[in-house]
């Protein structure tokens, strides 16, 4: 038995925002406390006394989250605001962990997080993830998954996504308990009796032939096919009748991305500004000698691809859900504007009614069997919870 609350809170102070949320928590389960709670809030909030106010209000056995750029549950979704989601259950155990020094040692990070799990002593709950919010702005996700892999033996899956604060790109922060870190990565264990669920969808095209990345430094792209990368986009640009300014890029980005060849399909970056000698920036690591694309999509396929990922969570369970995580870019809400709340009714639909909450992240995690895995950008991640 599953019982869950998908709440949201729009209060300004921090401390009432947190309470709000608290209190709707408990209006909705009763006044026994939920086993966990996950929480998303805008940079604006001081986190740390939000998190103490909720932690007072709903008593929640394990609590994890992050600062977010955009909030959303099933019902409601705004900028600057705050949500949660509260779970209590018989058939899932829940334990938190996290690691610090993302930017410096993932592999301790990781062994840091997993430290917390309770995984490797119990043996009746077979299916087994983790709900993973790291701060992205300390760069290396992909390794940091990787190391996550390793210390958890391969046997656990993975959704989440980058904290973000409010697309401003300066600092972000994710939680444990009432604690606030940066550079940091946090975890929800979730071990259950029945399967969990996670879709991964992107919905985007390639919109040009391929190119090689002939130099690059971490996020930094200098050259595709030796010529400096913003002048392939330039090119691009006049080939398709765009406008690409070097002072102001962010409008051509958002819907010209980078596509990152794989076996798997592409794995997508998001180009964010022009630097010294004609290099892009980029919202995550590209591998030097890979091959790319610029990619092109629509509103409607963004909404497609969201749907299509809470499809897939679903169909990878033996019931319907109780509630679900959903992640998506913060490029994809400032690409689409308005018609992001489309896209929120599809996820809802497709989901049958379960209970939804979320927050538009700086790229999104997801490792799952028979799911396109790894660190995303532009890219739908739902992580499906039984009833």
């Amino acid at each position: 038995m599953t019982t869950s609350a998908a709440v949201f809170s729009s209060m300004e102070d921090s401390a009432a925002a947190g309470r709000d949320l608290g209190e709707q928590i408990r209006a909705q389960l009763g006044d026994e406390p939920p086993d966990a709670v996950v929480v998303f809030a805008s940079a604006r909030f001081d986190h740390a006394v939000l998190l103490a106010a909720l932690q007072e209000t709903a008593r929640p056995g394990v609590m994890i989250g992050s600062s977010s750029a955009g909030e959303f549950t099933g019902e409601a979704h705004a900028e600057g605001s705050a949500c949660a989601m509260a779970i209590r259950s018989s058939s899932m155990r829940f334990a938190a962990g996290h690691g610090t020094g993302v930017s410096t040692d993932r592999s301790a990070a990781a062994a840091s997080v997993v430290s917390g799990f309770q995984g490797p002593t119990v043996t009746d709950f077979p299916f087994r993830a983790a709900l993973v919010m790291t701060d992205a702005l300390a760069g290396h996700a992909d390794d940091l998954i990787e190391q996550l892999t390793l210390a958890t033996s391969g046997a656990y899956e993975f959704a989440g996504g980058g904290a973000g604060d409010d697309a401003r790109f300066s600092k972000t922060h994710v939680f444990c308990g009432t604690k606030v870190f940066s550079d940091a990565v946090v975890a929800l264990e979730i071990l259950s009796k029945k399967p969990l669920g996670i879709g991964v969808e992107h919905g985007w095209s390639p919109a040009s032939e391929p190119f090689r990345v002939t130099s690059v430094d971490g996020a930094r792209v200098l050259t595709l096919d030796g010529y400096p990368a913003v002048e392939v986009f330039e090119q691009h640009a006049a080939t398709t009748d765009q406008r690409l300014d070097r002072a102001e890029p962010l409008p051509f980005f958002l819907h010209n991305i980078l596509g990152i060849v794989t076996t798997g399909g592409y794995r997508l970056r998001v180009p964010l500004s022009v630097g010294a000698g004609g290099s892009v920036i980029c919202a995550a690591e590209i591998p030097a000698g890979a091959m790319v694309h610029i990619m092109k999509t629509s509103s409607t396929s963004a909404t497609d691809a969201a749907a299509s990922a809470a499809r897939a969570a679903v169909r990878g369970m033996t019931e319907p859900p109780a509630v679900a995580l959903f992640f998506d870019c913060v490029a994809t809400r400032l690409r689409i504007g308005e018609v992001f709340g489309f896209e929120l009714d599809a996820v809802k639909a497709a989901l049958g009614g379960a209970g939804l909450v979320g927050c538009n992240t700086y790229g999104q995690i997801a490792r799952a069997d028979g799911q396109f895995g790894g660190f995303h950008n532009c890219t739908a991640v739902v992580l499906a919870l039984p009833r």
